[in-house]
């Protein structure tokens, strides 16, 4: 894109996000929305309204991409052409500035047209994206309320609902899918002992660990608290793995696979001694710029977490390891169309092999919590089941319910499991992201 050309007003931001949907449901399925977005921008020298707009249509048409194919397929003669990525994402972030985001019907429509006839490979489809839109604006109630009606079975992916619906029944699915259509709210995790500060609207969650904001429209770096160093951006569940490993002060701790680095946070403001490894530098400079406004500190070390010599042992680890991720479905919903069932067992895999090497690196008497953000079995209680099976020298530190607010969030067998329905808020973005943690303690002092 020429970021000096002048252009119709709204357009930049309209081929960016086009862009963006085209290339993540074409040749880089699998990639995370941010992933493509913030360099696409960049490059793009878009000022930041329209950045902001771009990841908004982006994220929107995600997060009800199946009500919006369900909708397309039904609208064109010929179904959706799934093996032409740049219609698909031309017809459905046109259409999800329709139906989903307060946008005028034919600013939507006509930026659309625009785009296709600016594309050689779109030219000739200019009328058919207008007619197709058109459509789109008119049945746009009939529309919302098919999809408000049935989210498990238009708008999530048909192997994770029947994964869910295995897992948890098909009320509880049915319930996840609602809260991810939903999407999230803004949740800030106070420092410890610090009070709200002065006029930042929101309110305790349970167990006060987390602070919700009411009204997350104003910009992160412009809300009260944020150049003190009073809080950290962190999904309340996210919350919860650092809490439940209880650091000390003075205590040595490894957080691995560290990044963003709200857990980090938790451990240095416990006043422990944290290393923090991840394998990602960019992801780690970030982690560290936070950890400088929060004035907090941390080893921080860019590393493969399973090369970490064995004899450097900690009084407690945290493995916040790489999974799924279909527990933040309702905070990034590109989730849940870029993932495949088929990932899983690559996922497992290094699941177990960090995990015998998070043990490796317990010294005796301390204590391990090992997590995921994800709501699949095989990646939490399956896991931690093998782990305990093959690790004779390590035993279950059962969480109680006062430890996190809700007995809801307790499994049978003492372990967290935290769903997107789990805390709702009538009419609002309520929900917590899907959470599983287990704590463990090795045998010994």
């Amino acid at each position: 894109m020429d970021g000096q050309r002048t252009e119709v007003a709204g357009l930049p931001a309209r081929r960016l996000a086009w862009e963006t949907v085209a290339d993540l449901i074409g040749k880089n399925r699998g990639t995370a929305l941010e992933d493509v977005m913030e360099p696409a921008a960049h490059r793009a020298a878009l000022p930041p309204q329209d950045a902001g707009l771009a990841r908004a249509i982006a994220t929107t048409t995600f997060r009800h991409l199946g009500v919006i194919r369900h909708a397309l397929h039904q609208r064109l003669a010929k179904g959706l052409p799934e093996d032409q990525p740049g219609l698909v994402a031309l017809l459905a972030t046109g259409a999800a500035q329709i139906l989903y985001l307060n946008v005028q019907d034919h600013a939507a429509v006509d930026l659309a047209v625009r785009l296709a006839k600016a594309e050689p490979g779109l030219q000739h489809l200019a009328g058919l994206a207008n007619a197709v839109l058109r459509r789109i604006a008119r049945e746009r109630d009939a529309i919302r309320r098919e999809g408000d009606a049935e989210p498990l079975r238009l708008n999530t992916p048909g192997w994770l609902a029947a994964r869910w619906i295995a897992a948890y029944g098909e009320e509880t699915a049915r319930a996840i899918a609602a809260a991810n259509a939903r999407g999230a709210g803004l949740d800030l995790t106070l420092r410890p002992g610090a009070p709200i500060p002065e006029g930042l609207d929101g309110r305790r969650l349970p167990g006060s660990l987390s602070l919700r904001l009411d009204d997350a429209r104003t910009p992160v770096p412009e809300l009260p608290g944020f150049a003190d160093g009073a809080w950290w951006v962190q999904d309340a569940a996210a919350a919860l793995p650092a809490h439940l490993l209880a650091a000390r002060p003075g205590e040595r701790v490894a957080d691995i696979c560290a990044a963003p680095g709200g857990k980090t946070a938790q451990l240095a403001a416990a006043g422990a001694q944290v290393l923090a490894v991840d394998r990602s530098a960019p992801r780690l400079r970030r982690l560290e710029a936070n950890l400088s406004r929060l004035g907090l500190s941390a080893e921080i070390r860019a590393a493969d977490a399973l090369a970490l010599p064995d004899d450097e042992t900690f009084d407690a680890v945290l493995l916040d390891a790489p999974c799924s991720a279909t527990g933040t479905v309702r905070r990034h919903p590109d989730v849940a169309w870029a993932k495949r069932e088929g990932d899983l067992p690559r996922l497992t895999a290094l699941q177990h092999r960090l995990l015998d090497k998070a043990a490796r690196l317990v010294r005796p008497g301390g204590r391990l919590v090992y997590c995921t953000c994800s709501l699949e079995p095989e990646e939490g209680e399956a896991q931690a089941a093998s782990f305990l099976a093959r690790h004779p020298d390590f035993a279950r530190r059962a969480i109680s319910p006062d430890e996190v607010g809700d007995a809801a969030l307790v499994t049978a067998a003492g372990d967290l499991r935290t769903l997107p329905s789990h805390w709702p808020d009538e009419g609002g973005r309520g929900g917590l992201d899907g959470f599983y943690a287990v704590r463990l303690e090795r045998a010994g002092a």
